[in-house]
């Protein structure tokens, strides 16, 4: 048995490269086809009109709990940074993931939508907000894109992050890999509202420092690291485009966790209709079900275990697009 499991943890990803396609990015020819046949679809574009309310209510439960929770032993305030500041650090991720696409206030009111977007940035102690919109609209746009679309691994995390132990590292740093990753594969100039994030996320340390403690702060960040990575929350990560099933490239997960994840499960739904926001997301798939009837996940939990213990899954089970041609150096277009 011990050598069994050893064994186990050993195990080779056999996957070695990327899957690559020379077609387009498939959720606009989908959201084309879809419109064409639901028009009603159109209905549902729009804000959230509670989100801008949320989003406060939950920043404020994380620094009063934050309050309460460093008076704990030792043991209780970790295990707390994983499973209630993690928790609630991620939901505040993936609304800030609604807010760049301007869900909270709607696209006439942009600024708006980046003021509350530094409200949500406040318990993960890390400025993401506004380099996270810069990055993950090019996500939507060159989804498998070899340079612009940075959810992908590098070829590096997938010639270091090669077996079974490996993968698990590789999952518990997710949220480092996500955060360095543009800086090598697509560096952009630094923004003026970044710089503004950033003084924001060093007042509100400060703050959080002075008037709660240095342990709070601990929590919180903690959490952050915890939350985005080996949590189940953190299972959207890989099942929203790894591919699982070859030639399908991005899955939808209809779990429980939507309801603290603001819907991101819905993925394919987002992804052909960016502009529909999380509460009307599981109406996309009540008015068209034919085109959601595709290979799907109802466990984030199930699709970590299998990530990190199935061999022929890893860094490289991802479709790329767009790679130049190593002769000509010219990327091969969709034909």
């Amino acid at each position: 048995y011990y050598i069994t499991n050893n064994l186990r943890m050993g195990q080779i990803v056999s996957t070695t490269d990327f899957q690559y396609k020379y077609d387009d990015e498939p959720h606009a020819t989908r959201r084309k086809e879809i419109l064409a046949k639901y028009p009603e679809i159109k209905s549902l574009f729009g804000p959230d009109p509670y989100m801008k309310y949320l989003v406060p209510l939950i920043v404020i439960f994380q620094l009063v709990s934050a309050y309460y929770v460093i008076q704990l032993p030792g043991w209780a305030i970790f295990f707390l940074s994983w499973a209630l500041a993690g928790t609630f650090n991620h939901n505040l991720s993936l609304a800030m993931h609604e807010i760049s696409h301007n869900l909270a206030f709607g696209h006439s009111s942009p600024m708006m939508n980046r003021f509350i977007g530094f409200v949500a940035n406040i318990p993960l102690c890390v400025p993401s907000s506004i380099t996270f919109k810069k990055y993950h609209l090019d996500h939507h746009r060159y989804q498998g894109d070899n340079t612009l679309d940075v959810d992908i691994p590098t070829h590096l995390e997938g010639y270091f992050f090669y077996n079974t132990f490996t993968k698990l590292i590789w999952v518990f740093l997710q949220p480092l890999f996500y955060s360095f990753r543009p800086l090598f594969v697509h560096p952009k100039p630094i923004e003026t509202l970044e710089i503004a994030n950033s003084m924001w996320t060093i007042f509100w340390n400060w703050v959080i420092y002075n008037f709660i403690g240095g342990w709070a702060l601990v929590y919180l960040a903690g959490g952050t690291l915890l939350g985005l990575g080996l949590h189940p929350m953190a299972g959207h990560f890989i099942s929203e485009h790894y591919t699982f099933v070859k030639g399908q490239e991005t899955y939808s997960y209809y779990g429980p966790l939507n309801y603290l994840a603001w819907n991101v499960g819905y993925h394919n739904e987002h992804h052909d209709f960016p502009y529909v926001s999380w509460s009307r997301l599981p109406k996309v798939k009540e008015i068209a079900p034919e085109y959601y009837e595709m290979p799907s996940y109802s466990s984030w939990s199930w699709v970590i275990y299998k990530y990190i213990t199935d061999p022929e899954i890893g860094p490289y089970s991802r479709v790329k697009r767009n790679v130049p041609n190593v002769t000509t150096g010219e990327a091969k277009k969709a034909e």
